[in-house]
């Protein structure tokens, strides 16, 4: 069995491992990373040897933490990564390097037609009809997205919407509410085979979906971090929020979709997102104007450049071939829209 687990910010690790009898065996682990000394990487090895295949992470990882010499040092490398590693080799997951990822990006889409668009094309992954997919958005029109278990009436002020001719809509992932004008935000999706994030927890995989953007925003000057549950940040500020969807059906598939703050507008977020003091406390600020970093200052790139940069990346590292929204694909789309994420019922399902 072959595992591999790339460390958020960090270097790749890879196990390689035999289960017999129920436990682990030859087991042996290999990377990029660096290990002093070097027979640190020999008790590794013999910490895992025999230890029961159901061990979860946290049990694989205190059984290296507590095999390694006082002196080891580990650069790039995580007990935990390690772990990981070995719950991805025994959970049979596949590597970004095992399919041919496709990229989408098209002309301008309503706020409603993007919600509906990741729906469809995640459940074709999911059904093996679509390669593992990047979508790039383009919006036509501005918008607040509430996550899909937020109170509308909570998160949205609907006179300032209104004011500033908002629309807002619902999509069909958790977490918070985001604000987006069409030049001044960053919007990517991931639709991706469930078995690419097997062995990883629920909230590991929203930092192993976007080690790659780290590293593109790297390329750009910028250092930034995952800071749990789904936040990019940077020294100067949050500049992303990321939400996930599991979706059923075929092989099963996760949604990963990203908005990255170019060049925020910070009062008209303010007039018209209800930002309460408790949702400030838990981010240690005291001005929902400092919680959202443009990328605009800190690349000093024009929006386009960016998103050019980052898809340079994305190709570099996974490769990427252009690729389009299908007809059918559109059209099932258009009939989400109609029946579901355009609909009062759907918007305000949680009043």
């Amino acid at each position: 069995m072959h595992g591999e687990y790339k460390v958020p910010g960090g270097k790749l690790v890879v196990v390689d491992l035999d289960v017999e009898g129920g436990a682990l065996r030859n087991v042996r682990v290999a990377g990029d990373f660096f290990l002093e000394p070097d027979d640190a990487i020999l008790a590794i090895e013999a910490a895992l040897e025999g230890a029961p295949a159901h061990t979860g992470t946290a049990g694989l990882a205190a059984r290296i933490d507590a095999a390694l010499p006082a002196s080891t040092m580990m650069l790039g490398l995580t007990s935990e990564g390690v772990a990981v590693a070995v719950r991805r080799a025994l959970a049979h997951a596949t590597e970004w390097s095992d399919y041919d990822w496709q990229l989408i990006h098209e002309a301008p889409q309503s706020p409603a037609l993007h919600m509906a668009l990741d729906e469809v094309i995640t459940t074709e992954v999911a059904a093996g009809r679509r390669p593992p997919t990047l979508r790039v958005w383009e919006w036509a029109s501005p918008a607040v997205i509430i996550g899909s278990f937020q109170s509308l009436r909570n998160e949205v002020d609907p006179a300032g919407a209104e004011r500033h001719g908002i629309t807002v809509v619902r999509r069909i992932s958790g977490g918070g509410a985001m604000f987006v004008e069409p030049g001044n935000t960053i919007t990517y999706s991931l639709s991706v085979p469930d078995s690419l994030v097997s062995g990883l927890s629920f909230a590991d995989s929203y930092a192993y979906l976007d080690d790659w953007v780290l590293g593109a925003l790297g390329d750009m000057g910028i250092k930034a971090w995952y800071q749990p549950l789904n936040d990019i940040a940077t020294d100067a500020g949050k500049i992303a929020g990321a939400a996930q969807k599991r979706l059923v059906g075929g092989e099963g598939a996760v949604l990963h979709h990203v908005t990255m703050s170019y060049d925020i507008d910070a009062d008209k977020m303010l007039d018209v997102l209800r930002i309460g003091k408790e949702k400030l406390s838990d981010k240690g600020t005291k001005s929902a104007k400092k919680r959202v970093d443009p990328l605009r200052r800190q690349t000093g790139l024009a929006r386009e450049a960016v998103i050019e940069r980052m898809i340079d990346f994305f190709r570099a590292r996974h490769g990427l071939t252009r690729g389009t929204v299908t007809d059918e694909e559109m059209a099932r789309a258009e009939e989400l829209v109609a029946t579901k994420f355009g609909t009062e019922e759907w918007t305000a399902r949680v009043p």
